[in-house]
């Protein structure tokens, strides 16, 4: 009878600790969005971010400021402006003579 308990135990735990516990894409979704949401020049590591693996915590970061500095949109669409004209002067070959910058 106890070699019968002993696994139904462990089982039992098993399902609850799975049933509890966030997946680590949401873990990583949430450390995504406090990046987001930290003040300019905070070089902390959120705490939503502490159970993230320091290489996809480095991603994140690096997403993260190429989006509040306007290099990609948020679908991670690189914006061709900002990378061939970074100080938002026009191209003078393309004849925008009369660009003003955003």
């Amino acid at each position: 009878m106890r070699t019968r308990l002993v696994p139904a135990a462990i089982a039992a735990a098993l399902a609850l600790t799975a049933c509890s516990s966030e997946s680590y894409e949401d873990i990583t979704a949430n450390c995504a969005k406090a990046l987001e949401s930290r003040a300019e020049g905070d070089k902390e590591k959120p705490s939503a971010c502490k159970d993230v693996k320091e290489d996809d915590y480095d991603t994140l970061v690096i997403s993260s400021v190429l989006e509040k500095d306007g290099w990609v949109d948020k679908d991670g669409e690189v914006n061709t402006d900002k990378l061939l004209n970074p100080d938002g002067t026009p191209d003078p070959d393309l004849g925008l003579d009369d660009f003003e910058p955003r």
